[in-house]
């Protein structure tokens, strides 16, 4: 029987890169992963490839709509080839699980193919194609992910009614796509398909699309969407949703109860995504699962049984792979006798539409809640040069501080770029910067990063300079 320091069950962002950072320590390690390729949901079936998919869409839309603006003429007519969209989405996808398999091999971590599962606090059994093997280790790390949920009524058939994992793979454009769900994941294949000329439709049940973030965000990003011609169906209950042949229907309530039916060839269900556990025997291992089907953890990841721990989307937070990341990192350190600590109110949240939307800290909202005496400064990215000159003026950045302290408590941004820019606000809040000291650093002109920094004057004493 092989012997280990740190089993690791699951590959996906948290398990591979809690797998490298023990190696790094000198743990001796496996990884257990049950499909054929490394990287779990995020490389494979979630962040990666739909990334690949909005850059793709995103260069079909500015040729087709936004070329002639900048004095390019493209003669003939401008043509989506899906089959070939979908193949270089899959290149890069096993361009990347080809990355994380060399670097299992060149930090010398062990790689089991099959389904891992407790036999008991130590011992892990893997279930392999070709029959069953146990494995020893003194400490076990449990990265087994999620998977997406669904309406207990809903038949997901995985041809017209869909999750985001089919959603990256079909053979024709939709003419009209309804999603459930105004969350990240929907918000961002809708958009996908919407440039690639398919009707889109949200119904959501709150009364906002992206609930979880700022409400200036939320208002900003529907008008956006609307104008590029998606439709939203806001504080709508979906109650059915139906498959007759090659169309959909989903009936749904309104605020005042009245019945709504749309119809549409292609529905995605995209209501969040739930813990995944199926086969791993946690009551083997004496490990407890919260209400929810989470891996119960303390605040050093460590479950009820002292030498196993849970990352990621398996236990209680955000399901964001960056946070697994730190979360993974933060494991094999302890393990290794460190003291490393996570804030989870810096872990930064992304909506990868375009425009992106990004934010870190606290929402407005929360402050409200909360009672705290804050100040706001805003910034429009019209403003900016860098802006025009890309044709790409939608958009903020909002800062709150708090008003006694000058403090940044929360940074949220919509616009272009805002996926990268997030990690300025992310670093200076890591050391506890005011409004007044991201003000002062120079930004590099003509650049999107610049309403930072404007907006950060205009929180210092109203003193933005180019609005």
């Amino acid at each position: 029987m092989n012997q280990y320091d740190v089993a690791i069950i699951g590959s996906g962002p948290g398990g591979y890169v809690a797998a490298i950072r023990c190696a790094q320590l000198g743990m001796k390690t496996a990884i257990i992963e049950k499909y054929t390729t490394l990287g779990g949901t995020c490389l494979n079936v979630g962040c990666i490839p739909s990334k690949a998919l909005l850059d793709s869409s995103h260069h079909y839309e500015d040729a087709v709509k936004h070329f002639e603006e900048h004095g390019i003429e493209i003669p003939g007519e401008i043509k989506v080839n899906l089959e070939q969209m979908i193949a270089r989405k899959q290149g890069v996808v096993d361009q990347t699980t080809k990355g994380i398999e060399f670097l299992m091999g060149k930090n010398k971590i062990d790689v089991y193919h099959g389904i891992g599962s407790f036999k008991d606090a130590t011992h892990v059994i893997i279930a392999k194609e070709d029959g069953e093997e146990t494995i020893e280790a003194k400490n076990i790390i449990i990265a087994t992910g999620s998977k997406p949920s669904s309406l207990p009524f809903i038949e997901i058939d995985k041809e017209r009614v869909i999750t985001s994992t089919e959603a990256l793979k079909l053979k024709e454009v939709p003419k009209h796509l309804i999603v459930i769900g105004g969350g990240v994941i929907g918000l961002e294949l809708g958009q996908v398909y919407k440039r690639l000329g398919a009707d889109v439709t949200v119904v959501e049940y709150m009364d906002r699309i992206i609930p979880g973030m700022d409400g200036a965000l939320s208002k900003e990003l529907t008008k956006v969407m609307k104008k590029q011609k998606v439709k939203f169906n806001l504080s709508h209950k979906v109650k059915s949703v139906e498959r007759k042949g090659d169309e959909v229907i989903v009936k749904a309530d309104d605020k005042k109860g009245n019945e709504v039916t749309i119809t549409g060839d292609y529905c995605l269900v995209s209501v969040g995504r739930k813990p995944y556990t199926d086969g791993l025997n946690a009551e083997a291992a004496g490990v407890k699962l919260d209400d929810r089907g989470r891996v119960e953890v303390n605040e050093h990841l460590q479950t009820n049984v002292s030498n196993i721990y849970a990352i990621g989307d398996v236990v209680k937070g955000a399901m964001l792979a960056h946070k697994a990341e730190e979360e993974g990192t933060m494991v094999a350190e302890l393990l290794a006798g460190q003291k490393p600590h996570i804030d989870y109110n810096l872990i930064p949240g992304v909506v990868y539409t375009w425009p992106e939307v990004a934010a870190v800290g606290k929402t407005e909202e929360q402050l409200k809640e909360e009672g705290v005496e804050y100040k706001t400064g805003q910034f429009p990215m019209r403003a900016l040069g860098r802006a025009r000159a890309s044709m790409d003026i939608d958009g903020f950045v909002k800062i709150l501080a708090d008003k006694n302290t000058d403090e940044v408590l929360g940074i949220h941004m919509i616009g272009a770029r805002c996926a990268d820019l997030i990690a300025e606000g992310v670093t200076a809040m890591e050391f506890r910067a005011s409004a007044e000291d991201i003000s002062r650093m120079s930004h590099a002109h003509p650049t999107f990063a610049e309403a930072v920094k404007e907006a950060a004057l205009a929180a210092t004493d109203d003193r933005a300079l180019h609005v």
